[in-house]
């Protein structure tokens, strides 16, 4: 039996396990029949909250969550989007403004076939856009009744902080849960981003928990790299001969052995580490096929000993990317040298 967890104060109670929806639509698994039926599988499995993004795909992802949980399955599942990324050529078709999010939410709204978003995440930050901006349209939608909670996603400690005093002080609806990336080749959270999770009572819901492939096994020394289309797209993050990626494939073997010592594989490893920190609510994760989804089922019932949690400390250790790209968000006061030199 799945025991759900309490998603930060809001008295929301959620399955550690979310599927994400990314690889549904021309990204991943293009037949809307299939991937209806491997969300489905989900839900009968326990799983209850669903998070997805008006991105994925152009909105093809959402589309297919909504026929999922068309006829009665609305009301039993906690539905998460998000917003921020380009969807168009027009320069307002992005981003944490106003203008933006009120004419976005209806687009998900009606591509999920559905009258509310249980939570509504900001995918990314935007420093030139005020956070009291982006919170006042939000606590709009929540007065309104088309959005129930605001998270946000990807945000540095900083960024959570002042989201909730612009939230104090300027009388807003305030964010309860982050979305970070988190795992076994990830741990850089742990060093601020958790804590201050913990501190102000956010639920966290992380992403990329396997690290995208990383951690499924199908990466091996000498062995022919693995083709996808995430490593299509994101090619840096998947170059073995970068000295982070080296780093990454080498941890990802001693791993992998020491899921088979401890009798487990190494997807159940990686998940069930992610699901051990406290202050983690859900891992997210997004399968593509049924077998992927099955692989992953049931690592919320995995409990790793201390020895094994120890190992792992020695293999990666605590607060460390093994790359710098997997942070998921590098802000641009650190790619755009004129924020950073006078001479600029």
């Amino acid at each position: 039996m799945t025991e759900y967890r309490n998603l930060g104060r809001t008295g929301v109670r959620v399955s550690p396990l979310a599927l994400g929806t990314m690889m549904f639509g021309a990204r991943g698994n293009t037949d809307h029949d299939d991937s209806v039926r491997i969300i489905h599988h989900a839900l009968d499995s326990g799983i209850n909250i669903i998070d997805t993004a008006d991105v994925y795909s152009g909105g093809e992802s959402e589309t297919i969550v909504g026929k999922a949980l068309a006829g009665g399955r609305r009301d039993d599942v906690v539905l998460a989007t998000k917003f921020h990324g380009r969807l168009g050529d027009d320069p307002n078709e992005s981003g944490n403004s106003r203008r933006w999010i009120i004419r976005e939410v209806e687009n998900s709204l009606r591509r999920l076939s559905t009258d509310w978003i249980d939570l509504y995440q900001v995918h990314r930050p935007e420093p030139g856009t005020d956070f009291d901006e982006t919170l006042g349209a939000l606590s709009d939608l929540v007065h309104q009744g088309k959005i129930r909670y605001i998270g946000t996603s990807t945000f540095e400690p900083s960024a959570i902080v002042e989201g909730q005093w612009t939230a104090e002080r300027r009388g807003r609806e305030r964010v309860v849960a982050e979305q970070p990336p988190y795992s076994l080749l990830a741990r850089g959270i742990e060093r601020e981003v958790l804590p201050v999770a913990q501190r102000y009572g956010l639920g966290v819901l992380s992403w990329s928990p396997l690290a995208g492939g990383w951690l499924t096994g199908r990466y091996r020394t000498g062995a022919e790299q693995p083709t996808s289309s995430r490593a299509e797209r994101q090619a840096a993050r998947f170059d073995i001969a970068a000295p982070g990626n080296a780093a990454k494939l080498a941890a990802a073997e001693a791993l992998a052995v020491l899921a088979d010592e401890a009798g487990l594989t190494l997807v159940q490893l990686a998940l069930a580490f992610v699901l051990e920190h406290p202050v983690v609510t859900s891992a997210i994760i997004g399968p593509r096929t049924f077998g992927q989804l099955e692989s992953q089922l049931g690592a919320d019932k995995v409990q790793l000993g201390r020895d094994v949690l120890d190992r792992i400390d020695e293999i990666v250790p605590p607060g460390v990317n093994l790359s710098a790209l997997d942070a998921g968000y590098t802000p641009a006061v650190v790619t755009e040298a004129s924020l950073r030199r006078r001479s600029a």
